[in-house]
């Protein structure tokens, strides 16, 4: 009985002691993203105004808002998405539903992580070549967001994947024996009880795509220009152009304005976010199983 009690003890003190572990991990996580959401918010809170959103640069950048880089940036997400998205997901489904274990799949499995693994200013001036040159889009919208598109494939494509296998299989299985075919099982089965894995991965892509500068930079985004776009074949401004110019091109900036567009542009993104995250709690919580 002593020796039980003092085991217990032990495991209990051993318990606590990765409690506290975990935690203090968990904080140190947290602790930068608090301390920049702050800086930002001190440094970039004064700036933001209705007139700073809904009006475009003037005095050569140094004053004015940031309406022509946000709307940009929308077009360049949205486009983004709509090519990736569907793209993504019909390659997994093929990677879970229908690909055998040979060769050729594990050629794909390859490309795919070596896809994630190439630095974005690789896939800048792959998108150069590839979309604005032999394609001749031209620096538009439509060469940025395929750009971005390719770029952001593996977390669509890893994320829709891993949600389909987590499907059970039984729901596979009592569609066939019913005499539903396997595509008719995977639309009306499988891929319903995984959307909300699939917005994971469509909600890291947002991220990364609302973030990134060196692909847009070369295929579509410019510095400044006084039209809004009309079209996929326009160019625009971009918010992380736009705060990369203002920090560190322009001079005689306003000091709360770069901290002012890095806080719009991380609002949108949390904004983004968190509608895509919501989507997925409610989609969760019809989940029977």
């Amino acid at each position: 009985m002593f020796e039980r009690s003092t085991l217990n003890i032990r495991n209990q003190r051993i318990q606590r002691l990765f409690r506290i572990l975990f935690l203090l991990m968990a904080i140190l996580l947290i602790t930068p993203v608090l301390l920049i959401l702050g800086t930002l918010i001190v440094k970039g809170g004064s700036a933001i105004s209705i007139d700073f959103l809904f009006t475009a640069p003037t005095d050569g950048m140094t004053a004015g808002g940031i309406f022509p880089a946000l709307l940009g940036t929308v077009w360049l997400v949205a486009v983004a998405l709509l090519i990736s998205v569907p793209l993504g997901i019909a390659a997994a489904i093929y990677l879970s539903e229908y690909a055998g274990e040979n060769w050729f799949t594990r050629i794909i499995n390859l490309a795919i992580i070596n896809l994630a693994g190439v630095p974005s200013i690789v896939h800048a001036l792959f998108g150069v070549g590839a979309f604005v040159l032999f394609f001749k889009f031209g620096t538009s919208i439509l060469a940025a967001s395929l750009t971005l598109a390719i770029m952001t494939l593996p977390v669509v494509i890893v994320a829709t994947r891993e949600s389909l296998q987590a499907v059970p299989h039984a729901f596979r299985e009592a569609c066939w024996n019913m005499g539903a075919t396997r595509w008719q099982t995977i639309r009306r089965v499988v891929l319903p009880n995984a959307v909300s894995g699939i917005l994971t991965g469509v909600i890291l892509e947002v991220s990364r795509t609302a973030g990134e500068t060196a692909p847009i930079m070369f295929t579509g985004a410019v510095f400044f220009t006084p039209f809004l776009p009309q079209g996929i074949f326009d160019q625009t401004m971009a918010m992380s152009l736009h705060l990369f110019v203002v920090a560190t091109q322009v001079p005689g900036v306003p000091d709360n304005l770069p901290y002012g567009v890095a806080l719009v542009l991380i609002a949108m993104v949390l904004l983004m976010n968190s509608i895509s995250i919501a989507f997925r709690v409610y989609l969760r919580g019809k989940k029977k199983w």
